[in-house]
């Protein structure tokens, strides 16, 4: 799935604080952003979808900070319990996907993320396709729709430039490999 999707489903996450809440409406978003994007940042160090994706181990940590955080609710709980359920959704929903390939409609491997837990790669679903897919903008969409209801201001705005980009890169997913195979 696309990063996009990703911060989206993390905005997912943090429309209901932000409904019951107003007043922790942008340390849930600003938690959504970072935990729904953080795992991907193994794109650049390290190993896609290994280094930083904890589909299993990273509920450890994502249920206790969300326990505190509605035990306990601040601008920093909130912040952290978002972001790591965030985080951890993230690394967990990767296997619904494809691969990790540049060119993932041809299904040249099926390791979809790596399990630290169990020592092993995860087998990818296809349920999205690939990402930039159709099927993983509309995802993008109805995850993030919510989130455009609740907030308003700068959050809404950098929401919808973030869907509006996904909506770009879904467009030319395709047409962008020859330009990943000359950086990678």
């Amino acid at each position: 799935m696309m990063v996009l999707t990703h911060i989206a489903v993390g905005f997912l996450l943090a429309a209901p604080v932000a409904a019951a809440q107003p007043t922790l409406g942008v340390p849930a978003a600003a938690g959504a952003l970072v935990g729904g994007g953080a795992p991907d940042i193994d794109l650049l160090v390290g190993t896609h979808r290994r280094t930083l994706h904890y589909p299993v181990l990273g509920w450890v940590g994502a249920v206790p900070a969300v326990v505190i955080a509605a035990v306990t609710p601040t601008a920093l709980t909130v912040f952290v319990g978002v972001g790591a359920a965030a985080a951890a959704v993230h690394s967990t929903s990767d296997v619904l996907g494809a691969g990790d390939e540049l060119r993932p409609w041809e299904r040249t491997t099926t390791a979809a993320v790596y399990d630290h837990h169990a020592g092993r790669w995860w087998r990818a679903r296809y349920v999205i396709p690939y990402d930039g897919s159709p099927a993983d903008l509309a995802v993008a969409a109805a995850a993030a729709a919510p989130a455009l209801v609740v907030y308003d201001g700068v959050v809404r705005w950098l929401l919808a430039a973030l869907l509006a980009l996904g909506a770009v890169y879904s467009l030319l997913r395709r047409r962008l490999v020859p330009y990943f195979e000359r950086v990678v």
